[in-house]
């Protein structure tokens, strides 16, 4: 299956790879663009996927990331020559969409792309805006406010709380958070989550507002309670 309307931006500094890939996309049904800078990259107007190398001459290629993931919800598959652990972690903590390290074959980028822009797909739902009680997610400006006032969220956290609140009450089990927020092909231990979720909890104000499903996953409370910072600002009822 091929998205012919899609469009494609390589992130290369190596010219025979990027007419390569160029070539290869084109053929499989995608518009496709190549730049080699990432001065360059974050100049264009946003394309649906970014294959992004990290090796590039005049910016880091995770701090092109970074900048990329927050102008734009595009698609961002990191294709480079680095394989550590630490280098996976840090580029998908910056708002990566997924890894691939050189050399790969074009059947199995391809199949990468089809995975995210599915992905896409389910989290998006058509709706841009999602609401729950006093909190609010805006996908497109991937937003987030709780009565009002904004809460600064890293991507990853951004990602859980987007997967809870497109379905609020539903029992959304670690795995598929794990997927979605983190990739697929994610083989790592699952206590990860318990990290972020954490800190997503502390950020919210209300720990009550995510609910633990002891061996099953997590929800959004049906009835989100009260804002920490309002409860405290409430006169106290007369005895």
């Amino acid at each position: 299956m091929s998205y012919p309307q899609v469009s494609v931006l390589v992130v290369e500094d190596d010219p025979g790879i990027a007419t390569q890939l160029v070539r290869g996309l084109e053929r499989a049904g995608y518009t496709a663009d190549s730049v080699g800078m990432g001065a360059d990259a974050l100049r264009r107007a946003p394309s649906d996927v970014v294959l992004l190398d990290l090796g590039l001459p005049d910016i880091d290629g995770v701090d092109v990331c970074r900048q990329l993931r927050e102008a734009s919800d595009a698609a961002i598959i990191v294709v480079t020559a680095r394989g550590e652990e630490a280098d996976r972690v840090l580029a998908l903590d910056e708002g990566a969409d997924d890894y691939l390290v050189k050399p790969f074959g074009l059947a199995e980028l391809l199949a990468r792309i089809r995975a995210v822009l599915r992905r896409g797909q389910r989290l998006g739902g058509g709706t841009e805006v999602l609401r729950h009680g006093p909190l609010t997610v805006d996908l497109r400006t991937r937003k987030v406010t709780v009565s009002g006032t904004e809460v600064a969220l890293t991507p990853k956290e951004f990602a859980i709380l987007e997967c809870l609140a497109a379905d609020p009450g539903r029992l959304v089990s670690r795995q598929e958070i794990v997927e979605r927020a983190w990739d697929e092909h994610w083989y790592g231990p699952t206590k990860v989550l318990d990290v972020h979720l954490a800190a997503l909890r502390r950020k919210l104000g209300d720990p009550a507002l995510i609910e633990t499903v002891y061996g099953h996953g997590f929800r959004l409370a049906d009835r989100p309670a009260e804002p920490a910072a309002e409860r405290a600002e409430r006169p106290a009822a007369s005895p």
